[in-house]
């Protein structure tokens, strides 16, 4: 009987060790995210746009598995890298259904799979391998001693700290190399189009063969359209928008350039009114960007707010009237104080193009400076070289400038009829004598 209860033991426990190698491990079941975690605080956190395009990639799950495997750190830019400072062409492309791909490396570019806080960085070798299998480079500046990831400050460093990561905010996105390649592969026709689009050829009439198409314009080079085809129809109307930074060409970023010459006139001081006009009254900050984008230069010659408080009410009521007063008073040339007083010390009088086609704004010298306009309404370059970046230049002058009114010809007066007159002949003084003494016996002093 011992012997049948020691066999039926020894059966209960093997079938019990059976029977749990054959039940699956345990595992954290996926999507059961601790309220504490540092998914939870970057989806709540003030990173609203990086969050937002963490759920447009479809990434939520491939971060709780990896938030469930070990500790990770982000570096989550500021949502102004995201909203206008970067390139709309860019956002668009990232945003495309058939570009989740590099969407989601672009983000996994930016977390890194271990812990690393801002005491720990001297210490840390310089490159770390991020979720997207790219490497990053971790370094100290060493005249600030600001941490660096790649090219991007970090501006708040350990932000949000939790129990299974930490998010540090940098200043602007992480591009890496694999989506920009993609990005301009996207761009180009050559790669979505079967046959390069051309234009039909053009026969020269003079020789009855093709006309060599012209050379490709180089980078930097200025623009081949005069400025005035470049600008929007009318102040009518609303103008086209700046492309994004670095333009079609991808020369230059006209718009980050306009932005910052006028916040120059608002720390400059006495330049307000104009500021104000440029930004809130018209659209001209928008259109003069895009002008600069497309690889034109401008020189700005801005009145300073006495000079604006003269304007009446009359001056600035009409339709459009702002926007023809501030196109009078920008040049579509690059000039500075310099180059400007040393062309009137030579010519003399310098007449410049301006945006109000076909009005052009007289410049003299004056005074040991240079004078704006006719007789009035002239003004004097008051504040010289306010901003010179090579692409904008605003000089201030203390008058506003309107152009010459073109009088209408003066009417010719039908002429008077002609008189003839018959003049009498006058006789010499030795005749006159001579008939006074001889007396008036001759014909020829009768």
């Amino acid at each position: 009987m011992a012997s049948c209860f020691g066999v039926s033991k020894l059966l209960l426990i093997l079938l019990t060790t059976s029977f749990a190698t054959a039940l699956p491990a345990t595992k954290p079941v996926s999507g059961q995210i601790n309220s504490n975690s540092v998914l939870v605080a970057l989806l709540d956190s003030h990173y609203t746009e990086l969050a937002e395009l963490v759920e447009k990639a479809l990434l939520l799950q491939t971060l709780e598995e990896a938030v469930g495997r070990h500790n990770i750190t982000i570096f989550a830019p500021r949502n102004d890298a995201l909203e206008r400072n970067l390139d709309p062409l860019f956002k668009s492309f990232l945003l495309e259904p058939r570009n989740l791909k590099s969407l989601q490396t672009l983000l996994l570019f930016h977390i890194l799979p271990r812990r690393v806080s801002s005491p720990q960085w001297p210490s840390l070798s310089h490159h770390h391998r991020t979720l997207s299998n790219d490497h990053v480079h971790l370094t100290v500046d060493a005249p600030t001693l600001r941490l660096k990831v790649d090219s991007a400050e970090i501006i708040r460093p350990d932000d949000v700290i939790r129990p299974d990561g930490i998010i540090h905010g940098i200043e602007r996105l992480l591009i890496p190399r694999s989506v920009q390649e993609d990005f301009n592969r996207r761009r180009s026709l050559r790669s979505i189009s079967a046959v390069l689009p051309e234009g039909a050829p053009e026969v020269d009439p003079r020789t009855n063969r093709l006309k060599k198409p012209p050379p490709p314009v180089p980078a930097g080079a200025p623009p081949v359209l005069p400025i005035y085809s470049a600008m929007s129809p009318g102040p009518s109307l609303a103008p086209a928008p700046a492309p994004g930074p670095g333009g079609p060409r991808h020369d230059f970023n006209g718009e980050a350039q306009v932005k910052d010459f006028i916040h120059t006139l608002l720390h400059y001081g006495g330049y307000n009114e104009m500021a104000d006009i440029l930004v809130n009254l018209t659209s001209l900050a928008t259109e003069m960007g895009r002008l600069v984008s497309e690889g034109y230069v401008l020189t700005v010659l801005a009145p300073n707010d006495e000079a604006m408080a003269k304007l009446t009410t009359d001056q600035l009521s009409e339709p459009g009237a702002p926007e023809q007063i501030v196109y009078y008073h920008i040049i579509p040339e690059y000039q500075t104080e310099e180059s400007m007083y040393n062309a009137v010390r030579r010519f003399g009088k310098v007449k410049y193009d301006s945006l109000r086609f076909p009005h052009k704004v007289l410049a003299q010298e004056a005074d040991g400076s240079v004078k704006f306009g006719h007789g009035e309404g002239s003004a004097y370059l008051f504040d010289p070289d306010i901003y010179t970046d090579g692409r904008i230049s605003v000089q201030g002058i203390d008058g506003v400038l309107f152009p010459v009114e073109e009088t209408p010809a003066t009417e010719i007066k039908p002429a008077a009829p002609v008189v003839k007159k018959v003049a009498k002949s006058r006789r010499g003084k030795l005749m006159e004598v001579a008939c006074k003494m001889m007396g008036s016996r001759f014909t020829s002093c009768q």
